[in-house]
């Protein structure tokens, strides 16, 4: 049966609206029999990378991580015990100490220790292993249900330094090894030597042992696309578009910049069975600007990034004057101009509330502004959730982020009907606000000063609670969200597969 291949970097607990989709997309492949792999290319020493995958809502069968491909150890949660470390000592004499998701132990008569690194404060699941010995860190070890792979390290300038790594057969066989020296990396396999974290991805892809019939889909080709390229052959090859697809301040009628991201992407259209857009708004662009600059017409298909599996409806009464909002806590995603407008806005609307979900490297900042003005009896971080039945209960849903290429948390609003308030961008916010008529698209341009757009957003949040018919309001983004039914979805990707 024909494979689904789907090549990425990385994911995180906070990840980004890629990973998102590209669990949408393993839900979809799933209800229409389409087998699917999930192929993650970035090293991931601080996490277990089921874990991530697991909670974004991928199966382990699913996912490949490049640097486990290569041997015969399963994606898989952690199971190994301080039990089964234990036994790893023979029968040298140990004393233990934990402390919360941290375990040392040290041996008597050795100048060393071993520091264990727990998967929770709760269980006894071990996660990795440092071992110090004289003072400096020579060894991490990396476990899930067995050893998966080590690192090794040397003092150099009273820093420790990675210098090899080794990954491991289920049996504790050697599969490879990485030899690292700053930025020169190389991976010593029994049969070869290869030179690049790059040319391991082809290898990987060649590997695969591809058909005609199998699909392979890159949703970042960062570092990894033309490797994956130039050993997909005979696979079908497409091209997953995420954000704005050119720069507009760097084009004229001549030239285009292309976002960097695409721009091998795009130079390979020969290579490339279909492009995806997710918005028809970003597809025409697109299709015009290949024409116009390149003189070609590759196939370019919409197929949003996301879908609903149900129209959300609130049961309950929604609670008065709340807003809701959610992303990753980024500077991009300007969450802290929300909060100006709502702390603004509250003069005009007293029972005002918004509520923030998300985590991410803003939240200190965001509840500094949150203290400094004082409104955190109603506006609240509310962490990161699963909002399925969540957007119901809220009556309008507001973005501050500038550029969107499609905005997952956008269809899940309209899909629970809320209207939205959103700046006049490429290429979400347009494509889910139908100005005046479910939430109000705020005009932009390039000058546009921070304390215009607060102003901005703050005059909507007024109109919205004290002039617009939020029933009617509520029904039109009923309407909208039924082009983004699962079954709508399924659809486009069974016609382009």
């Amino acid at each position: 049966m024909a494979v689904v291949y789907n090549f990425n970097l990385g994911i995180g607990w906070a990840s980004s609206g890629v990973e998102y989709a590209q669990a949408y997309r393993a839900k979809v492949l799933r209800s229409i029999g389409q087998e699917a792999k999930f192929v993650f290319t970035d090293m991931f020493p601080k996490e277990n990378i089921q874990h991530m995958t697991q909670n974004i809502g991928f199966l382990d069968s699913e996912v490949i991580w490049l640097y486990t491909f290569f041997s015969d150890c399963k994606i898989s949660p952690v199971t190994f015990t301080l039990k089964q470390l234990e036994k790893t000592f023979g029968k040298k004499h140990f004393t233990c100490e934990r402390k919360g998701d941290t375990a040392k132990y040290t041996f008597p008569g050795v100048n060393g220790y071993y520091m264990v690194y727990l998967v929770n404060k709760m269980e006894n699941r071990v996660h990795r292993v440092e071992i110090v010995s004289n003072g400096c860190l020579i060894r991490k070890d990396y476990y899930t249900y067995c050893r998966i792979y080590s690192e090794y390290y040397a003092p150099l300038a009273n820093q420790a330094h990675l210098y090899q790594r080794r990954f491991f057969n289920e049996d504790g066989t050697i599969a490879y090894e990485e030899i690292t020296d700053n930025d020169v990396v190389m991976y010593q396999f029994p049969d070869r030597l290869i030179c690049s974290k790059e040319e391991l991805v082809g290898y990987m892809v060649s590997r695969l042992k591809l058909t005609r019939k199998d699909v392979v889909i890159i949703d970042r080709t960062t570092g990894i696309g033309q490797a994956i390229m130039q050993n997909a052959y005979p696979a079908r090859i497409g091209i997953v578009i995420h954000a704005d697809h050119f720069s507009e301040g760097s084009t004229d009628e001549e030239h285009i910049l292309w976002n960097n991201y695409y721009e091998y992407a795009f130079s390979q259209h020969r290579q490339v069975k279909f492009y995806v857009a997710s918005t028809d708004a970003q597809n025409q662009l697109l299709k015009q600007q290949f024409k116009k600059y390149m003189g070609v017409s590759p196939k370019i298909v919409t197929i949003p990034v996301g879908s609903l599996n149900e129209l959300k409806a609130s049961g309950k009464k929604r609670k008065s004057y709340s807003l809701i909002t959610a992303s990753r806590l980024a500077d991009e995603k300007h969450v802290d101009w929300l909060i100006e407008a709502v702390a603004a806005a509250k003069a005009s609307v007293p029972n005002i509330s918004l509520d923030i979900y998300g985590k991410g490297a803003e939240e200190i900042k965001l509840k500094n502004l949150i203290a400094k003005l004082r409104c955190g009896n109603y506006v609240h971080l509310c962490g990161q959730k699963n909002l399925d039945e969540v957007y119901k209960d809220y009556e309008a849903y507001i973005a501050g982020s500038t550029s969107e290429g499609f905005g997952l948390t956008l269809m899940e609003a309209v899909g629970s009907g809320l209207p939205i308030i959103g700046f006049d961008v490429r290429y979400g916010n347009p494509t889910f606000i139908d100005d005046g008529k479910n939430g109000y698209l705020i005009p932009v341009y390039d000058k546009m000063e921070k304390k215009e757009r607060i102003q901005k957003l703050t005059e909507c949040i007024i109109r919205l609670f004290t002039e617009a018919d939020l029933e009617a309001f509520h029904k039109h983004s009923y309407e909208k969200a039924k082009a983004y039914l699962t079954e709508e979805v399924e659809k486009a990707w069974k016609s382009v597969l």
